[in-house]
């Protein structure tokens, strides 16, 4: 009788499956390849599908129509809040200095922020920029959900600027007053990043976390617990890796190497709206396959880390514009 094969499922390389500690993600990793902002942020709305004619040179649908699904982003405009000059300590960047610019209205409102007579202005960028031993400079940015259909607190969080420390500088200085947009940072055939927490379920059992089968009918001590605790020894201490009931949901995920297929100006909607999500009224971004996260949730998107291929955007014939209320 052959062995059977049963390989594990799921990637240990998200373990611990942990719920994820603020609805905003965390970058750990960025690509320099351009000056400028190196990501944005948006809001999912949802998917719709597009059809357009394959430009791929080795695809054997090359020249045909294709149906391709994509998920909508809309992207409001985001503005500077603040700056940070990192410098070297033994290898690890850290923060040296830190500013913030006047807030903005909704900014102040709803976000608690220190109390600080003196905001930072233009004429002190340059002074970070000359900061001894400075390594790069980095923007504290915020969105503007406002300007969307949805009730959101504006989300503060951290991109970092690609180019030399003067590029950098001169980024800055241009968007004190200037509102950040999708325009500035992406350009359609780009392909980025998707960063986003993904939906929670909360507390799940072995079964739906893990895919286990549940055990026969006349089996003692449990239908849903794995075949296995564990050797003989050592009972007061289980095997990470043992199937058990716990958080399922809500960790943080990113999608490489999307593409963006088009950065549609005017606000996207179908027939009656995206469905738990309203009318968009803000530029929005249609990104090729899905991108993690319910509707409503933030999404970072920054500029690919490990972009290997370029495929040409296919040429648009068609965008969906249905009902999707059923």
């Amino acid at each position: 009788m052959a062995k059977r094969v049963n390989p594990r499922h799921g990637s240990m390389g998200v373990w611990p499956r942990k719920r994820a500690k603020r609805p905003i993600p965390r970058i750990r990793s960025w690509s320099s390849h351009k000056a400028g902002l190196l990501g944005f942020a948006g809001y999912k709305a949802g998917m719709t599908h597009i059809i357009g004619t394959d430009a791929r040179k080795n695809s054997p649908t090359k020249g045909e129509d294709v149906v391709v699904p994509v998920t909508v982003i809309e992207c409001p405009p985001m503005k500077l809040a603040g700056i940070r000059a990192y410098i070297l300590s033994d290898g690890v960047p850290q923060v040296r200095k830190e500013a913030l610019f006047k807030p903005d209205k909704h900014l102040a409102r709803k976000r608690p922020l220190p109390k600080s007579d003196k905001f930072a202005s233009e004429k002190d960028i340059d002074s970070f920029a000359s900061t001894e031993k400075l390594h790069f400079l980095t923007a504290l940015v915020h969105t503007n959900p406002s300007l969307t259909g949805i009730k959101k607190t504006p989300e503060l969080f951290e991109l970092h600027i690609g180019g030399s420390s003067e590029e950098q500088t001169a980024f800055i200085k241009e968007h004190i007053t200037k509102p950040i947009s999708i325009n500035d940072v992406f350009e359609e055939g780009n392909y980025i990043d998707a960063h986003a927490i993904t939906r929670g379920k909360g507390f799940q059992g072995p079964v739906k976390r893990f895919g286990i089968n549940l055990k026969k009918h006349k089996s003692e001590k449990g239908r849903r617990t794995p075949g296995s605790l564990g050797g003989w020894k050592g009972h007061g201490h289980f095997m990470y890796r043992i199937a058990h009931a716990g958080q399922m949901g809500f960790h943080q995920r990113v999608n490489f190497n999307s593409q963006v297929i088009k950065i549609i100006e005017e606000p996207f909607n179908p027939k009656g709206g995206f469905v738990r999500y309203g009318m968009t009224k803000n530029p929005c971004l249609l990104v090729r396959g899905s991108i993690p996260g319910p509707k409503k949730r933030l999404v970072v998107l920054t500029a690919a880390v490990r972009q290997k291929r370029k495929d040409p955007v296919p040429s648009i014939n068609h965008i969906s514009k249905s009902s999707q209320q059923g």
